[in-house]
């Protein structure tokens, strides 16, 4: 058997009856987590919580087994491994009582972002869930933040969010109910591949672990306990994202929802929470700001002589050299002192305008931005 001090950590989160919270209480009880497997079960039995059929389990070390097993699997598909008591572990989780003592992660998002969104939602969304989603990502997308979006890879908004940062470039990060030997659903097999390159996927499940319903309302703690803020796009009045909105809240974390009509039956359950004040309502992504207090990071603006250079075409570059000339200039004289068509010159000035060039001024005039 293996002494890597990495196999007891694992061997302690496979014990069967043996929780995140009992977990803590044997670290602490005992003074390391290689003691456990080593304390005699008369002793183990005092602990609070323990009892016998704990402690027996215990001095089984039929964990320890698997355990290696596991560490083999990770090794060969470049898995990393946190423990609750190591330093990478993320601070968030640090906070929540029944964060995971051990979790398995294959990717490159940073789980410590400055800035993390979990978003959640029903598996039938509808097409202005989807819209909502993917619009409150495109606002937040430009902002500068050190920013990463969390869900859980399901059907519906989950899966809208993943693809919707990945379309925006913003690092997503999918928390499984089930280990990282397989996908649920199949096929979302596509879109958990590329988010291996711009994002992870998380799970506090070991390899073999069967598919089966509980382990994704239990997933829920992770996708809560990771984000600042647990977004509830669509959902009816019962349902996972109810769950994760409940538990993100008994973590004292922000919860925000979007609005629907009142008889849209995927809409009762965001509206339920703004009623009974458990959600803030937002639109878009400046009423996340607002009700989170972000400021986006200040930009440095580009001096407009680098941006001739790396953004203008030789059209462009001439207009623009005439109109740092004077305050404003009529678009006549442009096309008059260029010896251009018009209608040139104004088709000009608007791809200008949408680079944010130019500024059109009422009567045809037009100036450098």
């Amino acid at each position: 058997m293996s002494e890597d001090p990495l196999l007891y950590k694992v061997a302690l989160s496979m014990i069967p009856g043996i929780g995140g919270v009992l977990a803590r209480t044997l670290v602490s009880s005992v003074g390391s987590v290689e003691g456990i497997f080593r304390e005699p079960e008369r002793a183990l039995m005092k602990i609070p919580g323990i009892g016998e059929v704990n402690a027996r389990r215990i001095r089984e070390a039929s964990s320890l087994v698997r355990a290696e097993e596991e560490l083999k699997f990770a090794s060969k598909r470049g898995i990393r491994l946190f423990f609750y008591l190591d330093e990478g572990y993320p601070h968030r989780f640090l906070s929540c009582d029944d964060a995971p003592i051990l979790f398995y992660y294959l990717g490159h998002a940073d789980l410590d972002a400055q800035k993390i969104i979990s978003i959640v939602g029903t598996r039938h969304a509808t097409d202005y869930g989807r819209q909502m989603c993917d619009e409150l990502l495109q606002g937040l997308a430009g902002r500068g933040y050190d920013l990463v979006v969390v869900s859980g890879l399901a059907y519906g908004i989950d899966i809208q969010a993943h693809r919707s940062a990945l379309k925006y470039r913003i690092p997503t990060v999918g928390v499984l109910g089930h280990g990282l030997d397989r996908m649920y659903p199949g096929e979302h097999a596509r879109t958990a591949e590329a988010m291996l390159e711009q994002g992870g996927l998380l799970t506090d499940f070991p390899s073999k672990t069967k598919i089966d319903p509980p382990n994704f309302i239990r997933r829920n703690r992770l996708i809560a306990g990771l984000g600042d803020v647990t977004v509830v796009v669509e959902s009816g009045v019962k349902g996972g994202a109810l769950i994760t909105a409940d538990i993100a809240g008994s973590y004292n974390r922000e919860v925000c929802a979007f609005p629907g009509r009142a008889l849209d039956f995927y809409s009762k359950g965001c509206n339920y929470l703004i009623k009974k004040n458990l959600a803030v309502m937002i639109e878009n992504a400046e009423d996340l700001e607002y009700a989170l207090g972000w400021d986006p990071p200040q930009e440095k603006p580009q001096p407009l002589q680098q941006l001739l250079f790396t953004e203008l075409t030789d059209e462009e570059k001439k207009i623009a050299g005439l109109l740092s000339r004077e305050e404003k200039t009529h678009i006549d004289l442009l096309a008059l002192t260029l010896k251009w068509p018009v209608r040139l010159v104004s088709a000009l000035l608007l791809d200008m305008e949408c680079k944010g060039i130019t500024l059109s001024l009422p009567g045809n005039h037009y100036r450098l931005k």
